[in-house]
């Protein structure tokens, strides 16, 4: 088979990585079939749902850092996605996590005669480049220190200083990398086609667990929902599993989310005005209306501290108006 073209998209928590792909689905040449392969830090996995919508060819890794997870997990995704012949491959890494290792297997014999490695794409909400909390991650800055393209999203919300601060961070990187800024998760195609040219060495800054399978979500009979958590590289993460026949009530859901103060909320959820994905970042709650039905809700919270996951199960179910 040919070699099938590969970007990883990578980037922080809320950085848009998922918005972005699906906007280059969007903009694909329509006589064109791609695949991503997703990876979540929480457990029970919601941006496929979004990605599936596109009509993309989308399989899971969830449950942490890929680079954590990378090996047979990854592996059976990847080799999955490649069996359906793509006309490109898009990996997206966990935002609490950096791609070294990922690039690692990419590059490695397994894959050399299939894959056909282009640019590293990195994402960066130029608002984080005033706060230390991002500045002194590491993870931050590993992710976009191996970026062949860093690009500046956002900027619909960012002000004339972020947009100053973006550019000249940017020059001050070691390997130059191409920069650009979009608005809205509009990047070019284009960018895409662009060679791999950063081959940093980073040194491994976090922990990495035993490589574990991926486990589905399912409920055994007469179980209304279940639990996961997780915790990794200074954040813990909780996410809850409904099956198909649970109903939220949209309004009081929507309260609920624009209540909650994580860092990271993302949902699919079954409510009685439809199907929807939210979003939640810096505070801001988006909503769309998914064609998906008979789909089972999921909602994952990540933040850098633990938070009363029992009261929160408990406002949860009280939003239920059908099971």
């Amino acid at each position: 088979m040919k070699k099938i073209p590969t970007n990883i998209i990578t980037g922080f928590l809320g950085v848009g990585k998922t918005t972005t792909i699906l906007q280059l689905l969007k903009n694909k040449p329509e006589n064109e079939s791609w695949a991503v392969l997703v990876n979540e830090f929480g457990e029970v996995g919601i941006d496929g749902a979004f990605l599936t919508e596109s009509g993309a060819m989308v399989k899971e890794v969830p449950g942490g850092c890929m680079c954590c997870t990378a090996g047979l997990p990854m592996s059976v995704g990847i080799n999955a996605l490649l069996r359906q012949k793509p006309d490109r491959l898009i990996i997206e890494p966990t935002g609490l996590g950096h791609p070294k290792k990922i690039l690692a297997i990419l590059q490695s014999e397994n894959y050399k005669n299939y894959i056909d490695l282009k640019a590293t794409i990195g994402l960066v909400d130029p608002r984080n480049l005033s706060d230390e909390k991002y500045t002194s991650n590491q993870n931050f800055n590993d992710q976009l220190n191996i970026s062949d393209i860093v690009v500046a999203t956002k900027m619909d919300m960012a002000s004339d200083y972020d947009e100053c601060l973006f550019h000249s961070w940017v020059k001050s990187l070691l390997h130059q990398p191409k920069s650009t800024a979009i608005d809205r998760g509009e990047l070019p195609l284009h960018w895409l086609e662009e060679d791999r040219t950063t081959d940093l060495i980073i040194e491994e800054h976090h922990h990495h667990h035993a490589e574990q399978e991926i486990v589905e979500m399912v409920l055994e009979p007469g179980q209304k929902f279940c639990r996961k958590e997780n915790k990794g590289q200074g954040y813990v993460s909780c996410g809850w599993f409904f099956g198909a026949e649970s109903v939220f009530d949209f309004d009081e859901l929507f309260s609920m989310l624009s209540a909650l103060t994580a860092e990271r909320v993302k949902a699919v959820m079954n409510t009685n005005k439809g199907f929807y994905a939210f979003n939640v970042a810096n505070g801001v709650v988006s909503v769309n209306l998914l064609s998906i039905d008979g789909m089972e809700s999921k909602l994952e919270v990540i933040d850098t501290q633990l938070l009363p996951w029992d009261q929160l199960e408990g406002v949860l179910l009280s939003l239920l108006i059908e099971e």
